[in-house]
């Protein structure tokens, strides 16, 4: 269980609170008008920004002194946060050893990652060489080879086409499955949401709202969020 209990978050004259759960497993939207503090959010729950009020917990666990690297989560960003300099097979390998010190059994769970996400012959390429979509494969193969049990998007897919984006959700939902991974992930696109979240969290008004059924949310949005998107 992720519990964010009575968590305030202060930057400045910016603030933002919440106090809610959620269990392993779920698929969470996080929508939100520009600004309202979404990114803000998932920072704080990788640990990059500290909360001012309350705790963080993963299964019990406060995670306040654990730093993000520590934390049992990966995180996907706009840019991938892929290194230029190093070939896929070993942004992938940073995944399991930051020395890139790989055995055997490391080296052929590369290789299968690559396989999972449809990149097999991209090993020794490097990030510049390859599409968005294939930059964003190369991350989610580092997510899955991570396999940790929370993974926080924070619209990595955002740059894509539709119909590539789309395929990019799927794929995160089945190395999900295969993980079992608690997803929280940002969007502007309540299609998106609709698609691949059962739950959305609404960030507005300095309140990231306690999960509520997505389909309902957009049903009736209330006035922020209706606004937000136009309908």
């Amino acid at each position: 269980m992720l519990v964010l209990d009575r968590v305030t978050i202060t930057q400045d004259d910016f603030s933002l609170t919440a106090d809610w759960q959620v269990k392993p497993g779920e698929r969470v939207a996080i929508i939100g008008p520009s600004g309202a503090g979404k990114s803000t959010l998932l920072t704080t729950i990788a640990g990059f920004i500290m909360p001012s009020a309350g705790r963080i917990l993963w299964q019990g666990q406060d995670m306040a002194r654990l730093t993000p690297g520590q934390r049992p989560l990966s995180i996907l960003f706009q840019d991938q946060n892929l290194f230029p300099h190093l070939t896929v097979a070993q942004n992938l390998g940073l995944g399991l050893s930051p020395a890139l010190k790989l055995g055997p059994a490391q080296h052929t769970a590369i290789s299968e990652a690559l396989a999972r996400v449809g990149l097999s012959d991209k090993a020794k390429d490097r990030p510049g060489s390859l599409s968005g979509g294939e930059q964003s494969r190369v991350a989610l193969a580092r997510a899955l080879l991570r396999a940790r049990p929370i993974l926080l998007l924070d619209e990595p897919f955002a740059a894509l086409g539709p119909g590539l984006k789309s395929e990019m959700l799927a794929l995160v939902a089945e190395i999900a499955t295969a993980t079992a991974a608690l997803v929280l992930m940002i969007t502007h696109d309540p299609e998106d949401a609709r698609r691949f979240a059962p739950l959305t969290v609404l960030v507005e008004g300095g309140v990231a709202h306690a999960p509520v059924p997505t389909l309902d949310l957009l049903a009736d949005p209330p006035p922020a969020l209706r606004a937000y998107l136009g309908s």
